[in-house]
């Protein structure tokens, strides 16, 4: 029997309940999680296209789910509040579609809804698995000092209950998780570092800054433009900041800033309040 479709704000909330079902996943359309969407067996997804960004990598997920036979789209960051999924699946217009999702007539333009109701009626298509990768979380010793550690994670979802008063630099875009403010990232870090998916409409792709202001977290996207999405090494050396919050400006943060120099004025003011 065929699943009924699911809409979620993120692809990380994904469960083996929702393998072969149509899923919309307000995530950005990245590798990893266009690899995390495979792995866990949807039958075709609606992504978001992070405002495409640098070497395309807002939408580079596309190209590998097609790989393993699911249809997947994604939505213009101008007309969906990436990390919102009721946003997406109420007002969402895709961009971009794969080879199989344009076969069963979704193209550039069409309405979330209508894409997700012809993704969830169409035959499952024999889909393969991909190969178990490893998710990137190194700490990097030569970036922090005694009593301060900096983490490089290709995900915020990656933060673990170790790095509370450390700096942690995601790959992931900076919007809210279904626009909840209470929940900016899992564990109270000193300073994080996001990827501003282009902003896109409501500036929701930077919208975790203040709900990070309030909870005394420092804060900063990089430019999509800059650094590609979903890959923390990227985000670390190639990024520029775009984006910041009230928090990271005292610390010594500043629009412009490279990442790495981010991170180490980020650094200094840790050390000092130890």
């Amino acid at each position: 029997m065929t699943k009924p479709p699911f809409v979620l704000d993120s692809v990380t909330h994904l469960k083996p309940e929702h393998a072969g079902a149509a899923v919309v996943a307000a995530s950005h359309g990245g590798h990893y999680a266009g690899w995390y969407a495979a792995t866990m067996g949807v039958r075709a997804v609606i992504l978001n296209d992070a405002g495409v960004g640098r070497e395309l990598a807002g939408i580079a997920g596309l190209e590998l789910l097609a790989r393993h036979g699911i249809p997947a789209a994604c939505l213009s960051h101008r007309s969906a509040r990436i990390g919102q999924g009721r946003h997406s699946y109420e007002h969402g217009r895709l961009s971009f579609v794969n080879a199989l999702a344009g076969k069963l007539g979704l193209a550039a333009g069409m309405a979330c809804a209508e894409a997700l109701a012809i993704m969830s009626k169409a035959a499952r298509l024999p889909a393969s698995k991909p190969a178990p990768e490893l998710e990137v979380r190194v700490e990097r010793p030569d970036l922090g000092c005694a009593g301060v550690r900096v983490i490089v994670l290709d995900s915020i979802s990656l933060v673990t209950p170790e790095d509370i008063g450390h700096i942690a630099v995601s790959a992931s875009h900076g919007g809210l998780l279904g626009g909840n403010p209470d929940t900016p990232v899992k564990y109270p870090v000193f300073a994080v570092v996001t990827n501003d998916a282009d902003r896109g409409i409501d500036d929701a792709g930077i919208s975790r800054l203040p709900a990070l202001d309030a909870k005394g977290i420092a804060g900063a996207c990089v430019s999509a433009f800059s650094a590609r999405i979903g890959d923390g090494r990227s985000t670390l050396d190639d990024g520029y900041i775009s984006a910041i919050n009230d928090t990271a400006v005292r610390y010594g943060g500043a629009v412009g800033q490279s990442c790495r120099a981010f991170v180490a004025a980020m650094v200094e003011a840790r050390a000092k309040s130890l």
